[in-house]
């Protein structure tokens, strides 16, 4: 990436953040990601989760 692409790729992000409403922006950060365990191995995690509920539960 060049120094004049960075640039351009700032200047757009910058204008779009100046043009778009504050409670937009505030919708798009607040929604809800996925944990970077599930991101990163998938759903491994996830079933280990349940596992350990399910004996916890006994």
């Amino acid at each position: 990436m060049s120094f004049k692409d960075w640039i351009t790729y700032m200047i757009e992000k910058m204008v779009w953040f100046l043009e778009t409403p504050k409670k937009e922006r505030k919708a798009i950060r607040s929604t809800k990601k996925e944990p970077w365990s599930y991101r990163w191995f998938g759903m491994i995690p996830m079933s280990m989760k349940i596992a350990a509920k399910k004996v916890k539960k006994r």
